[in-house]
């Protein structure tokens, strides 16, 4: 059995999380070459010099590893939620989500343990023009430049003074074991609210393929997964791409089977910020998160997301 992955090594951490569940879940795959790893560089890992935005979006994490599934080239395949399309190729479908990280982000800097420390001008770097907007609309003073690559090379940045600080999501550093860093300070949701699916592990396979997804049927967390359908609805409703910051976040009360759904769209430079919120039963999630999103759109007007 062959799962497909990016080659970070958040990506690789990913995969093996998927292997150890489905090794636990199913005792015949524990043997050793019974599930392998298929690295796959996408389009994403490969452009580095330039905005996301400028170059296609989202997608460009999974395109190639979408055509590998579709081709047969592998069996499955690890997502960070947060990296799919909100509208997967034909074929494709999302099998299972597993237990949510701590989807909040982190602030990390040498000295200093809140954006509201930083001096007049200085330079933050982030890839994310969610974390942007959020970061200026507090601080418009603040000075926000591009900063794409893996974990390792944005932290070797901060290491070499290119940038004062950077926002990370606490579920990679946790999952790469650089949570303890002295450097790392979570910010909660009031502070920053995360991106849609954030934290969450999506993992997908072709739709016709049943041995698979009987597989991956054990793995998957429902309070994880209803929560991961409330924050993609709305984010499909805004048609969000990687020229709009929108953040969505949604808490789940297992017990109640309740959820509760914060979500918001803004202007790159802070100047506009939009917010709204839901709560309901968990088998309305994609109800909540489309109702979220289209009043967010009206309220928003056509010109907002030029």
């Amino acid at each position: 059995m062959r799962i497909g992955t990016r080659g970070s090594p958040l990506a690789l951490a990913q995969s093996e999380e998927l292997q150890r569940r489905l090794r636990m879940a199913h005792p015949h795959l524990a043997e050793e070459r019974a599930i392998a790893v298929s690295v796959i560089r996408t389009t994403g890992d490969l452009v580095l010099d330039r905005p996301l935005a400028d170059i296609g979006g989202k997608g460009l994490f999974t395109k190639e590893i979408d055509e590998a599934l579709l081709g047969g080239g592998i069996d499955m395949a690890v997502h960070s939620a947060k990296d799919l399309p909100t509208v997967l190729p034909a074929g494709i479908v999302v099998a299972a989500v597993l237990p949510r990280e701590d989807p909040r982000d982190a602030f990390i800097a040498p000295t200093i343990r809140r954006p509201a420390e930083m001096a007049s001008g200085a330079i933050v770097g982030t890839a994310s023009l969610r974390r942007q907007a959020q970061l200026l609309a507090r601080r418009p003073d603040l000075k926000v430049v591009s900063l794409r690559g893996n974990v390792q090379t944005r932290l070797a940045k901060l290491e070499r003074g290119e940038v004062a600080a950077t926002l990370l999501a606490l579920a990679g550093l946790r999952r790469l074991g650089l949570a303890d860093d002295g450097r790392v300070n979570v910010l909660s949701v009031d502070e920053m609210l995360p991106a849609v699916g954030q934290a969450a592990i999506a993992v997908t396979c072709r739709e016709a393929d049943e041995d698979i997804a009987a597989l991956l049927a054990p793995l998957n967390h429902p309070p994880s997964s209803e929560a991961v359908a409330a924050e993609r609805a709305m984010l499909k409703v805004l048609d969000g791409s990687c020229r709009t910051p929108i953040a969505g976040y949604a808490e789940v009360d297992a017990a109640a089977s309740s959820l509760h759904l914060r979500a918001l769209v803004a202007r790159p430079d802070g100047s506009r910020l939009l917010s709204t919120s839901r709560g309901g039963a968990t088998s309305d999630a994609v109800r909540l998160g489309r109702d979220a999103g289209e009043e967010l759109r009206g309220r928003a007007g056509p010109g907002f997301f030029g």
